[in-house]
């Protein structure tokens, strides 16, 4: 079994045993280290929910915990790319398996949308993981780039822990 192989069984035992703390401290991973997929790890809270007979409104908790998760580490990325720029980021980016291409897509989209990119953004897989970077880069105001990651950041959560629960709604009666 490799590293991330071992972090994301390590984020499984965290998430079913510890749910909501789980899927913050999962979601601040996830956020910071983009390999670890959050479409693993939500569903998989939804799926905790079910399985331990909770109510379903815990799909909104849990959601905006992983929410919270993500927005703290969305602001760690943020305030780094603010500090080291474009250039300072572009010699780390390898460590964190981001190419610079992908870099140069988010810069576009950043410049093309503005602020509304960061909420957008934080909706759409491939530009969720990055979309801090500009942010910081391009001097975002901290408070706005806040607000809106909080919220779209919740949307993704609350959407993938929804998915995980009523997937198992549907098929617990199958198996």
């Amino acid at each position: 079994m490799n590293e991330i192989e071992t972090l994301i069984q390590w984020l499984i035992t965290l998430i079913s045993e510890n749910l909501y703390p789980g899927v913050f401290l999962a979601a601040l991973i996830e956020t910071v280290f983009p390999p670890i997929p959050s479409e693993a790890i939500f569903p998989l809270a939804g799926y905790s929910i079910l399985k331990n007979n909770m109510n379903a409104i815990h799909v909104l908790g849990v959601g905006i915990a992983g929410g919270c998760g993500a927005t703290t580490g969305a602001s760690v990325i943020y305030l780094i790319a603010k500090k080291v720029g474009r250039i300072g980021l572009i010699k780390y980016l390898k460590y964190v398996k981001i190419k610079e291409k992908t870099l140069e897509k988010a810069d576009r989209w950043f410049e093309k949308y503005g602020d509304k990119s960061v909420l957008v953004g934080r909706i759409i897989p491939g530009i969720r993981e990055i979309v801090s970077i500009p942010a910081g880069i391009f001097n975002m105001n901290p408070i706005k780039f806040l607000i809106f990651t909080l919220i779209g950041s919740c949307i993704w959560s609350i959407a993938l822990t929804s998915i995980g629960y009523y997937f198992g709604v549907a098929t617990i009666h199958i198996f």
